[in-house]
């Protein structure tokens, strides 16, 4: 398996491997309009080509992928997808290092996630990510916001 930055013409594979990541997470909020369900390919291949994304290779298949914008100081992470038959295996781990390395200038990382996700709560705790505070979307979802200090080593596996 390898990291990689992905490039626009990898925005296709990405697309689908992200709503096949993302049907899980549709029904356990009950919601088929998720905004990474709904996603154009136009504006998949624009933030390929504007922010830093990575993909996780298996030979020539894509199974991972990630992004992170910078806004400010602080480095947005988004759409962390792993395809559901390699999930558990540490791609969404080395994927999130990957982009903590490919941007050194960010004095932190925000993401955020669904209430009930409890696997990526999970992991994103494990890796050093704190939470900061939850939103209310509506009745069943509140989003959970969490960051992370760069200087902040995750604990020992």
């Amino acid at each position: 398996m390898a990291i990689e930055r992905a490039v626009a013409a990898d925005a296709g594979e990405i697309l689908t491997l992200q709503r096949a990541a993302y049907v899980t997470e549709a029904q356990l909020y009950g919601d088929p309009y998720i905004p990474a369900l709904i996603e154009s390919l136009e504006q998949l291949r624009k933030v390929v080509e504007t922010a830093v994304v990575f993909k996780a290779l298996d030979g020539g298949r894509i199974v991972g992928a990630v992004r992170g914008r910078i806004s400010g100081t602080t480095c947005l992470v988004g759409r962390l997808v792993v395809a559901p038959d390699r999930q558990g295996q540490g791609l969404g781990t080395a994927l999130l290092e990957a982009l903590h390395e490919a941007v050194p200038e960010a004095t932190a990382f925000d993401l955020f996630t669904g209430h009930l996700s409890e696997g990526n709560l999970r992991l994103y705790r494990r890796l050093g990510y704190r939470e900061t505070h939850r939103e209310r979307m509506d009745d069943h979802l509140t989003l959970v916001h969490l960051r992370r200090e760069p200087d902040r080593s995750p604990p020992p596996r």
